[in-house]
């Protein structure tokens, strides 16, 4: 199974240690951590997210070292947003000072500094996409019977994007090829009503039912689509171009951060065999 929570972000060409740096001193102050101070503990539920200013930081599973964090790194940013155990425990080697953020300061910096989310949805989207190749190349994509089903926003929340762009959900009828992979991505969508086969080398890998988003990926990244959507039974869909989705992201940092967690639990999901 792939770790999430020490993905290591500054090892993706996207990864932006002056915006991250920002992003945490937009929300946190800078504090010292002594030499063997423990930021992280294995199986810990939520905590804090580490922005490291200076130091060395070791990474350790069941008692043995996995990795070292440098200064300009983040650590532990995915257990924050899934709110998952962590898979790892982070002990400082060295005297640090590091930038601390907790998950309500999170979701109070993505306000001020979108361009953070959407860099750590393109760092994830990237590994996604990576693992997506891998698992089509062996053939271990999940299918039929080991497919998810998701559903994302509330419908509370639902109702507020619909108020908020100003649309009504778009009728797609029983059977309907939503989006191709391999096409350019002009959309996301969020189902209002239905279900949606999301399928890859045409196996299907999950199904989203009212709530769930899809096509984010190819709209945050730009990249060709990863995979095709077919309408299960007759749908209605909200649209969302990169306008909109760039503005909520700003105007409501609860759906990047939403956003954030619903990739994170697909690369979960399909890495999990």
């Amino acid at each position: 199974m792939e770790d999430l929570d020490f993905t290591r972000p500054a090892r993706s060409e996207v990864y932006k240690p002056d915006v991250a740096r920002a992003f945490f001193e937009s929300a946190g102050k800078p504090e010292s951590v002594a030499r063997g101070g423990i930021l992280l503990s294995e199986n810990q539920q939520g905590g804090k997210m580490y922005y490291l200013l200076e130091g060395e930081i070791g990474l350790a599973r069941a008692g043995k070292t996995i990795d070292i964090v440098k200064a300009g790194e983040i650590i532990g940013e995915m257990a924050v947003v899934s709110q998952l155990p962590r898979t790892a425990t982070a002990v400082a080697r060295a005297p640090c000072r590091v930038i601390a953020l907790e998950a309500g300061q999170f979701k109070g910096a993505i306000q001020k500094m979108p361009e953070f989310a959407l860099m750590l949805l393109n760092i994830i989207i990237n590994r996604l996409r990576l693992t997506i190749a891998r698992l089509a190349v062996t053939g271990a994509l999940p299918d039929g019977e080991m497919s998810r089903e998701s559903a994302v926003f509330d419908a509370a929340f639902l109702a507020r994007l619909r108020q908020e762009l100003d649309r009504e959900p778009a009728h797609n009828p029983l059977n309907k090829v939503i989006m191709r992979e391999g096409e350019a991505g002009i959309f996301m969508y969020i189902v209002a009503e239905g279900r949606v086969a999301v399928s890859i080398k045409g196996k299907v890998v999950e199904r989203v039912g009212p709530g769930g988003v899809f096509g984010e990926m190819a709209l945050v990244d730009q990249s060709p689509r990863a995979a095709t959507a077919t309408a299960e039974t007759d749908c209605y869909l909200l649209t969302v171009n990169r306008n909109d989705f760039l503005a909520l992201v700003k105007s409501r940092p609860e759906f990047g951060v939403t956003l954030l967690k619903s990739v994170a639990e697909r690369m979960r999901h399909l890495t999990a065999r």
